[in-house]
């Protein structure tokens, strides 16, 4: 085994992303290799020279001065927490406020020698040693099901007290654990009402229930009057923005907590908040008594606060005991995104028509199927003036408007047109009706700010062409979605799908399948219109 005089590796820093944080380095001096071409826009860092450790380490240096947007080795120390970490721009990033934090860090250069040569001899045989790079924990994805970007505006006045603010942090934090916050799931941020509102963290400083559930255990209670209605204007106006996180396409909502009543006006807060796109929800606890019912500035401020009147928007609970049964009702409101009708949603935000096969081939009982399905789909969607729109095309070998998107504007009347339709037999004629849709539909909506879906059911091949007029369409911006039954040829939906097919191509061979098929159509319609909104 032969020796020769080679360089001894020295302690390797640990490399690490832009996102890494302090409090994911767990030791008391480490060195650290940060990447270069770090976003300064997406850092999150708390603090100035002595930084909250649930700053990104690469942030803090860059903010520093210690490394550049380059990247390189920098040296962290841990410190105890702290209060009040302060708010400064530095070398082009601007370190956010902090009123309290359980660790510290700060930052100096850290030493890049990875090998310095020395009179010592070593095996050329044997492998390095080197120390194994930390891990870094990948984030998990949440629930994709709960898309939505959350605020809870919590009650941090003198009139909830000490103890009864702790047992709210608490019931919040039950709320943002069965949420199932993660990456591709719902992201939470909190604010503090106050006799001035503070943002305690944004919707983009943490992706896991864990650091979520850490941070607002965290959370400070400030005292001073119950300001809720400068609280949620602030919060719809600095809470929810790009910079803070927000996502395009995601329903906006704030979460607001009174204990007993606010000590301003919330009305035209909740005027500027819709006003945002912002889905305003009061979460009331403990009513004022009667006694009290003359410090109320406006007895029916719930009602005037949220994003709609319509009960939806509106919770309560008796008292901070025993909430634990409150949980699940709440967060099953949340993820009710068609209910949102005040952000820009695919519930709100899309025109959608059938084309339906009334062929002789269906059969009159088979065609009250298709249009169950279409009432199906129909009824999921915020039909309104200023929503969701909806129309309706029969097909032979001509060509029926039953309806079109400016004919009805309220889901009840849709649903009854849907029903009465009269199913007229005949041939089957699908690229006609294709092209006849496109120029008679969405032809008088082309400068709608909806997006544009059409939805095909048919039962069997068609007597022309599918595919011109399919590819006509998809260059208007029509997204279509065929759905066959019985006989439909797979070549024909596929033909006449949009990318990628496989996602946008439905078959089942009996008419009664096209119940599972609902949830389906309805997932891809909102799956491409967030992808339409990126």
């Amino acid at each position: 085994m032969s020796a020769a005089w080679i360089p001894v590796l020295c302690l390797v820093p640990i490399a690490i992303t832009c996102f890494t944080r302090g409090l994911d380095i767990r030791k008391e001096k480490a060195d650290v290799l940060c990447p270069g071409g770090c976003s300064l826009e997406e850092f999150s860092v708390f603090g100035n020279i002595v930084y909250a450790s649930v700053s990104s380490i690469c942030g803090a240096a860059i903010h520093r001065g210690v490394i550049s947007n380059s990247g390189g080795p920098v040296r962290i120390y841990s410190l105890p927490g702290r209060e009040n970490y302060s708010s400064v721009v530095a070398n082009g990033i601007q370190s956010q406020t902090l009123s309290r934090w359980s660790a510290s860090f700060t930052v100096t250069k850290g030493k890049s020698g990875t090998q310095e040569a020395t009179g010592q001899a070593v095996s050329t045989a044997r492998p390095s040693t080197g120390k194994r790079l930390k891990k870094t924990p990948e984030k998990k994805t949440g629930n994709k099901d709960c898309k939505a970007d959350i605020a809870f505006l919590i009650d941090g006045s003198f009139n909830i007290g000490q103890r009864r603010f702790n047992l709210q942090k608490n019931f919040v934090g039950k709320v943002a654990l069965m949420l199932g916050i993660g990456t591709e799931g719902p992201h939470v941020g909190l604010v503090q009402a106050s006799e001035h509102p503070k943002i305690e963290f944004y919707l983009k400083n943490f992706t896991s229930a864990k650091d979520v559930l850490f941070a607002i255990k965290e959370v400070g209670f400030r005292g001073g009057n119950s300001n809720t209605g400068k609280a949620l204007k602030h919060t719809a106006q600095k809470f929810f923005t790009a910079d803070a996180g927000v996502r395009r396409g995601i329903p906006k909502v704030v979460v607001v907590f009174i204990d007993g009543w606010p000590s301003d006006d919330i009305e035209e807060a909740g005027i500027v908040a819709r006003e945002f796109g912002v889905n305003v929800f009061i979460v009331s606890v403990a009513k004022p008594i009667p006694e009290e019912l003359g410090m109320v500035q406006d007895v029916a401020f719930v009602d005037k606060a949220v994003c709609r009147n319509n009960g939806f928007f509106s919770y309560h609970m008796p008292n901070w005991f025993g909430t634990t049964k409150y949980v699940k009702p709440l967060v099953q409101k949340l993820c009710t995104h068609e209910q949102m009708m005040c952000s820009k949603t695919c519930y709100n935000s899309v025109n959608i028509a059938f084309l339906i096969d009334g062929s002789s081939s269906v059969g009159d009982s088979n065609f009250r199927l298709m249009l169950e399905f279409v009432s199906n789909i129909a009824k999921t969607f915020e039909i309104s003036d200023i929503g969701a729109k909806i129309a309706a095309v029969q097909f032979t070998y001509d060509q029926r408007t039953e309806f079109t998107f400016t004919d009805y504007s309220t889901k009840e009347n849709v649903l009854a047109v849907i029903r009465n339709i009269r199913y007229m037999s005949g041939g089957t004629a699908t690229g006609d009706a294709i092209s006849f849709t496109v120029r008679n539909v969405f032809g008088p909506v082309r400068d709608s700010p909806n997006k544009n879906f059409l939805v095909i059911v048919t039962d069997g091949q068609s007597y022309d062409d599918v595919r011109g007029p399919a590819a006509a369409a998809h260059d208007a911006g029509i997204t279509i979605f065929s759905v066959g039954v019985a006989w439909a040829p797979l070549d024909d939906l596929k033909d006449m799908a949009s990318k990628p097919k496989e996602s946008h191509a439905f078959f089942t061979r009996e008419f009664t399948g096209l119940e599972p098929i609902v949830s389906d159509v309805i997932r891809g319609i909102c799956r491409d219109f967030l992808e339409s909104q990126q």
